[in-house]
């Protein structure tokens, strides 16, 4: 039998015959000569040469699907048939989960080293990003510098922040923003041409560049455009990543890909992958109010964790002061599942809060009124709230000329004007709603995580750049800098998993077997309406005990709580089946422990988290609080206020033993990182 090449699209690079150059090689060598500066170097110190091509013979046991070379097409057929031909594995060379900023800049980076997977749970355009109104930073203009954009960065992060993360974020973002303005992203210009740049809350200059009031939309577009063009990317929508695929290597951790469910054909599917990004965004929807779609669920930082790689300040969960409020409706309608965002340009513009007495606030809590961080002004209206007995206060921006308000804000003032407001004259009724998680997985400067060949960037990582709170606009900046970051250390991983891992993938084809408690079911019935009821359960207890002001003792008993609901949907799922419902309530109900635990450990206030038992920082420098599971035993909380902690579990590493060969192919190594026996 002829030998199968373990990777087609990066192997067949490798060749070095003569006369076998593709007939793409000049494309993609102009592609990869536009690779971002920084992954560049990281590339080349991987020696990306032509070595001998490397093939790994094959195995009796291995699904001929997943290490093929490229094989004859059936004709096309029904899509019923189809579905159920669909390999249970598929192979690519990178496996994105995500199709935000940072998915989709990533995707483009290492697009010219080999195929890409694209997998997102929804259409390609859902997700936070399409969602982000304000901008993204990046110093433009002569008066700003890079060092008033690193310190506003630490000042809203409560110097929590990595000032390396932040000092890389700044000085990279703006030639990062301008390869947007490249790829055909429209932003706002000035009359002259320049970009506009528009300021928000925390920042000290005017920095913002923004499409109107739909930025995010704008980036969404132009990144989705130029990914499709490329012919080296595939989407795969309406796919739910369910766990990802593990194994040890010199007893080393290594992510080689998820298993995903296609939640319209019911069908679970292994793609194998040499590097693996997380671009899955946060878990805005375990709360009950929520500008994030309801997309984000967390599953990026649940399968992390569960992998094994380490989660950081998780207890740190932003709340954007002015969200839409709207009164219930008697029909059930509106856009449930998310709250509409009044962008911080709009105070950045001007507009000033009132109560529901029509005073001005602001200027009893911070010096910066309307512009100080989101922690502060959320708190403030919380404040506000809570003492005139109201479920809003207002923003107003109407003393501004109208014709530049629907200029600037053409999107909001539409969506207000469904709700009977004209933001020209008419003060628009806001209320504070979860907006970001700034924490997430453990991130180094490069992307990468603490399992080999996993890299995480965007709103599901934990870079450092944003400590204990994100300053405005921060967000979409972070996104595109650490995709581009993490595409030179991922071509890299993906040469040596080529030459070092070829037993470990050839047998994570061989052990996909989705049967059982692994195999796809709809959710329908009692067990649907279970799944729903306890959802809301969890958002509810999230609310009350880890929002804006957070107590010891109701975070200890919502954690009771959300620990036994997270052991309940362990135990439905394994009578029930893989169900993207379940799954989502498992991951809402990990990252909704993991806020609780993280905030139970730290015992001071501090940016997005504030506790009136220790209304103060902690003395001496800030840490960061760190989760993680040890490898066969329980998980664990470290860090935070100065005091470390002795973790949820006392467990370590379980006992290992030798398998027998009958007993090696059973193994699940979708959900736990265990030691692969050696023959």
């Amino acid at each position: 039998m002829a030998a199968i090449s373990t990777c087609p699209s990066v192997a067949a690079r490798r060749s070095t015959a003569a006369g076998s150059v593709p007939a793409s090689r000049a494309q993609r060598t102009g592609a990869v000569a536009r690779l971002g500066a920084a992954a560049r170097p990281a590339a080349a110190a991987a020696g990306l040469r032509r070595p001998r091509r490397a093939y790994i013979a094959p195995r009796a046991d291995v699904n001929a699907d997943a290490f093929g070379a490229p094989r004859m097409r059936a004709p096309a057929a029904s899509d019923a048939a189809s579905r159920a031909r669909e390999p249970s594995v598929r192979q690519f060379d990178f496996v994105v989960v995500g199709s935000g900023i940072a998915g989709l800049s990533y995707a483009l980076k290492v697009a010219p080293y080999g195929k890409v997977a694209v997998i997102t749970k929804d259409g390609a355009s859902e997700g936070c990003t399409r969602y982000a109104q304000g901008g993204v930073c990046a110093v433009l203009d002569p008066l700003d510098s890079i060092e008033k954009h690193a310190r506003d960065t630490m000042v809203a992060g409560a110097f929590l922040n990595d000032p390396k993360a932040v000092d890389v974020v700044c000085r990279e973002g703006p030639a990062r923003v301008l390869e947007l303005v490249q790829l055909g992203a429209d932003f706002t210009r000035n009359g002259d041409g320049s970009l506009h740049l528009t300021r928000e809350g925390g920042h000290s200059d005017r920095r913002i560049v923004h499409a109107a009031d739909l930025t995010g939309a704008e980036i969404e577009r132009a990144l989705l455009a130029a990914a499709r063009a490329t012919g080296n990317v595939e989407f795969f929508e309406h796919h739910l990543a369910v766990d990802l695929v593990t194994d040890e290597v010199d007893g080393a951790p290594h992510c080689f890909g998820v298993d995903v469910l296609d939640t319209r054909g019911h069908k679970m599917c292994r793609f194998l992958s040499l590097a693996t990004m997380l671009a899955s965004g946060g878990a805005g929807q375990v709360y009950p109010n929520t500008t994030n779609p309801q997309v984000a669920t967390g599953d990026g930082i649940a399968m992390a964790y569960r992998a094994g790689a380490a989660v950081s300040n998780m207890e740190f969960v932003q709340f954007h002061p002015t969200a839409l409020y709207s009164p219930p409706r008697a029909d059930g309608g509106g856009d449930a599942g998310r709250t509409f965002l009044i962008s911080e340009a709009v105070r950045g513009e001007g507009g000033v809060l009132l109560n529901t007495r029509g005073e001005r606030f602001m200027p009893s809590y911070d010096e910066r009124l309307e512009l100080a961080p989101r922690d502060v002004v959320a708190r403030a209206i919380q404040d506000q709230m809570t003492s005139t007995a109201s479920d809003h206060v207002w923003l107003d921006i109407s003393h501004k000329p109208a014709a530049d308000l629907l200029h600037h804000f053409p999107n909001i003032a539409a969506r207000c004007k469904e709700e009977g407001i004209d933001i020209t004259r008419d003060p628009i009724p806001v209320l504070p709603a979860q907006h970001y998680t700034c924490g997430g997985v453990s991130a180094g400067l490069r992307g990468e995580t603490g399992v080999q060949g996993l890299y995480a960037c965007g709103e599901v990582a934990c870079s450092g750049l944003h400590g204990a709170n994100r300053l405005a606009s921060n967000s979409l900046l972070e996104g595109l800098v650490f995709a581009d970051r993490a595409a030179g250390p991922s071509v890299a991983h993906a040469e040596y998993a080529l030459r070092r891992c070829g037993r470990q993938l050839h047998y994570a084809a061989a052990s996909a077997d989705f049967s059982g408690a692994r195999a796809a079911r709809p959710l329908a019935g009692p067990v649907r309406q279970w799944a729903a009821a306890k959802r809301a359960e969890l958002r509810g207890a999230m609310w009350r005990a880890a929002g804006i002001v957070r107590r010891r003792r109701e975070l200890s008993e919502a954690h009771a709580a959300v620990s036994a609901l997270s052991a309940e949907v362990s135990a439905v799922m394994a009578g029930h089946g893989v169900a993207a419902g379940l799954v989502e309530l498992s991951n809402l109900a990990t990252c909704g422990e993991l806020i609780l635990s993280c905030a139970l450990q730290r015992r001071e206030s501090r940016g997005g988290h504030y506790m009136p038992e220790f209304p103060a920082p902690a003395p001496g420098a800030p840490r960061p609080s760190v989760a993680a599971l040890p490898r066969g035993g329980a998980g664990g909380v470290s860090g935070g206020g100065g005091a470390a902690s002795a973790g949820a579990g006392a467990g370590g590493p379980a006992p290992k033993k030798k398998l027998k060969r009958s007993q090696i192919v059973q193994r699940d190594l979708a959900v736990r990182s265990t030691p692969q026996d050696q023959q």
